[in-house]
């Protein structure tokens, strides 16, 4: 375990992403030093948040906060590494909006391929090799670089555990980024957070989730008031999203979010493949369903055949009572 790992880490409103904790708790494991690159408003405050987790050093990005982020961390990130006399053994972002983008442009100006969708990283003959999910998470492949130079990948969210280490103070060094002109044409005008009241979705202990087998979009409801009575996130199967009966941000699965809560119940989904890659690794799978051979079955640690317009009433009527 030598040399040092960067990872982007996305701020969100003074603190970072659950994400990037996850890559920095990862980087720790193939890195003698794990370095931190950023585009926050108050750098110092991330920093400070950052320090139970070993960073040594966080280079917070200066420039117009109006510009998108990728712009503005590609450039920086392609100027540091070109100008450091021993660049990063590799390169860690989020497979989110901001790291794929970032990781893109990034590719671009240092001429270097990308690894995408990792869901594991190992050494091995100390080289770094990554793991990808296929054929909607049926199969495992393995992948690493020929090239010399340093590795970039997009990594899954929930695809590691995070994990603090030796707390320290965090370095803040500002890293200014001018005169990208056309490239910086695309400026952010607004910004807008979607509403809720509970936890958020990839970050809950408990999820309840519904599909199609609720029937109408008003039962969705029932799924809102048990989520609530467990101080649980609510959550959706890509078929009632693209039916408009939830947004998209409730959207579990392949295309969707990723979570592993302590406790996932899954109310009338049927457990399409591309659902079941999104929730699969939850530590405890409940599944109401009335089709006794719904293939959300095959994967619960407790399944219940039967109507969810009985089944969710009296549930949450105990609980009530509770």
């Amino acid at each position: 375990m030598s040399g040092s790992i960067w990872v982007l880490i996305e701020d969100q409103e003074g603190i970072a992403s659950t994400t990037s904790l996850e890559l920095l708790s990862a980087a720790h494991h193939f890195a003698s030093e794990v370095v931190g690159v950023a585009f926050s408003k108050d750098g110092e405050r991330l920093a400070k948040s950052l320090e139970p987790y070993g960073l040594t050093r966080l280079y917070n990005v200066e420039a117009e906060r109006s510009s998108l982020p990728g712009v503005v961390l590609s450039a920086a990130m392609a100027d540091l590494v070109k100008g450091s006399a021993e660049p990063p053994r590799a390169i860690l972002c989020a497979q989110s909006y901001t790291g794929r983008d970032t990781l893109a442009r990034l590719s671009v100006k240092l001429d270097l391929p990308v690894l995408t969708n990792v869901v594991n990283l190992f050494e091995q003959d100390g080289e770094l090799m990554a793991e990808h999910a296929i054929f909607g998470g049926e199969e495992i492949v393995t992948s690493n670089f020929t090239h010399q130079g340093v590795r970039l990948f997009g990594v899954r969210a929930k695809s590691f555990a995070v994990e603090e280490s030796d707390a320290r103070q965090v370095a803040v060094e500002s890293v200014k980024v001018e005169g990208l002109g056309a490239i910086d044409g695309a400026k952010v005008v607004a910004s807008y957070s979607e509403e809720r009241s509970g936890p958020k979705l990839d970050e809950a202990a408990v999820v309840v989730s519904g599909g199609r087998g609720l029937g109408q979009p008003e039962n969705y409801a029932m799924v809102e008031e048990l989520a609530k009575l467990l101080n649980a996130a609510p959550g959706a199967s890509r078929a009632i999203v693209d039916a408009g009966w939830v947004p998209y941000a409730y959207q579990v699965g392949q295309t969707g979010k990723t979570v592993k809560p302590n406790l996932y119940i899954a109310v009338g989904i049927s457990g399409a493949t591309q659902h079941m890659v999104g929730m699969k690794g939850s530590k405890n799978i409940v599944a109401i369903n009335k089709d006794k051979d719904a293939p959300i079955f095959q994967i619960a640690d407790l399944g219940v055949v039967g109507d969810a317009h009985k089944v969710l009433p009296k549930l949450i009527d105990a609980l009530k009572q509770r």
